[in-house]
């Protein structure tokens, strides 16, 4: 049996040994830096074949040891140390990779390495490295931000092995929203964390930052946190019109703290453009299956049923988006009928994306600011409801409407449901629409009756044979 204070005292000189090989690493880097910052690189890397040499040698030499000790770290058994060894062991870890990556970058921008011969391979010619000229650019960007987390994220990171990537890039170029610049307190709040520890609960601010255009926003390295008592969702036959479980939300930002007070009558629920959305038994259940809103004056309504507006293409549509305010009932009632939904929204005052996930349909959570995920012509319907209204600036709407003409397929749907706008405002928004000179299946102008005429819902159904239809109307 070993020595019980003999393994303390290899672990002791383990810890020191693992200090001193540090230290030598950060004095190698900072000597290097120091060369650099009186000498141009040309002339430091550029006179000497024997100099270059050596110092490709011995920058292969750290890399290599710096490997090594990587993978004996990651050999070893965390299951008995203690929460705080656990994490010292993650920190001294990312701390090594992250000096890795610098020696690796250095290496790769070594002129008289084979790996930098990208176009004069074998020609005798000596390529540039493609990155070279973008590397000062983002090193400016980064030095804008004060909290090194996002210093890290915004540089340019190239291929470790020297060469284009099987995507035909040669480093990866990790980005940012424009509108981060203009949300620096806001966003250095959002990435001061500890690497490998839990990130804050703090999705209200990066909600904060995506809505007012810092989106994409940068990943993190931490933990999120989840709901401490998780139970297991409930079945698919029973979700998809069953409230989830309590317990698997995390209710610290909802002025609602369980899904009861979010079904019921009650008002200061939090959020206002979807207020009964969470009531499946009664709002949602005829939603798309019954028409509930027929005016007795005009014999007219803004509602049409999900089966009408499938039996236009009919046979033909099997995958959409619904980009609305809502907690997927749209998605549930075309999972009814074998169409796949992806709900895209985001969690105004309530959780949105919980409830969709958790009634077994697929969130997306995206802002209006963002381009697509899908490739052209590739979706079948797209759908949205209270989102679309009289607020969307007219040029904004454009960009929204020729984006989500990409993505529909050749003969899909675009339906465009509950649009309202200010009687005045009408023809600008009609003719918004006209623009994408579909050909008219059906047009029907709704008065809303709480405006007492100064606002109206406007429902249509137009048609191009070679592209998409579209239907507009209101509830």
């Amino acid at each position: 049996m070993r020595n019980p204070g003999s393994l303390s005292k290899w672990g002791m000189w383990r810890g020191v040994y693992g200090l001193i090989f540090v230290l030598g690493v950060v004095a190698l880097m900072i000597s290097i830096a120091t060369l650099i910052r009186f000498y141009s690189l040309s002339l430091f890397l550029g006179t000497d074949n024997g100099n270059d040499s050596e110092l490709g040698k011995t920058i292969e030499d750290v890399i290599r040891k710096i490997n090594v000790e990587l993978k004996e770290l990651r050999k070893l058994s965390v299951d008995k140390l203690e929460d705080e060894s656990r994490r010292e062991r993650v920190r001294y870890i990312t701390f090594l990779a992250e000096i890795l990556t610098s020696m690796e970058s250095m290496n790769v921008f070594h002129p008289q390495m084979d790996r930098l011969n990208w176009e004069g391979r074998g020609t005798g010619t000596e390529g540039v490295h493609p990155l070279s000229k973008t590397t000062q650019e983002s090193d400016k960007v980064a030095e804008f931000f004060l909290v090194e987390e996002i210093r890290k994220y915004v540089k340019i990171k190239p291929n470790r092995l020297g060469r284009q990537n099987f995507m035909g890039a040669n480093g990866t170029f990790t980005s940012i929203g424009h509108a981060c610049f203009l949300m620096k307190k806001e966003l250095e709040e959002f990435m001061d964390y500890d690497v490998g520890d839990f990130c804050r609960d703090d999705w209200k601010l990066a909600q904060l930052l995506m809505v007012h255009g810092c989106d994409p926003l940068p990943r993190r390295r931490c933990f999120s946190r989840a709901p401490k008592l998780y139970s297991k969702p409930f079945p698919i036959n029973e979700s998809l019109w069953k409230l989830p479980d309590n317990r698997n939300v995390r209710w610290s930002h909802y002025r609602c703290k369980n899904f009861a007070c979010l079904a019921s009558n009650r008002t200061g629920k939090g959020f206002f453009k979807c207020a009964d959305c969470f009531n499946l038994t009664h709002h949602e259940v005829p939603r798309w299956k019954e028409i509930v809103g027929l005016d007795a004056n005009s014999n007219s309504t803004a509602d049409f049923l999900i089966a009408e507006v499938l039996e236009i293409k009919a046979g033909e549509i099997r995958i959409g988006l619904d980009f609305s305010v809502g907690t997927g009932t749209f998605a549930a009632r075309m999972r009814e009928l074998n169409v796949t939904i992806v709900s895209a929204t985001i969690n105004l005052g309530a959780p949105f994306n919980e409830m969709i996930a958790l009634r077994g349909l697929v969130p997306l959570y995206l802002t209006i600011n963002q381009r697509l995920p899908f490739f052209d012509n590739t979706l079948d319907i797209i759908h949205t409801t209270r989102f679309l209204d009289g607020w969307i600036d007219f040029q904004l709407l454009d960009f929204v409407l020729y984006d989500w003409d990409r993505v529909l397929r050749p003969g899909g749907l675009l339906w465009i449901d509950s649009f309202f706008c200010l009687h005045k405002d009408l023809e600008d928004y009609l003719d918004a629409f006209r623009m994408l000179r579909y050909r008219k299946h059906k047009w029907v102008i709704v008065p809303k009756l709480d405006k007492h005429g100064q606002e109206v819902f406007f429902l249509c159904c137009t048609r191009e044979a070679t592209k998409a239809i579209l239907i507009l109307y209101g509830v």
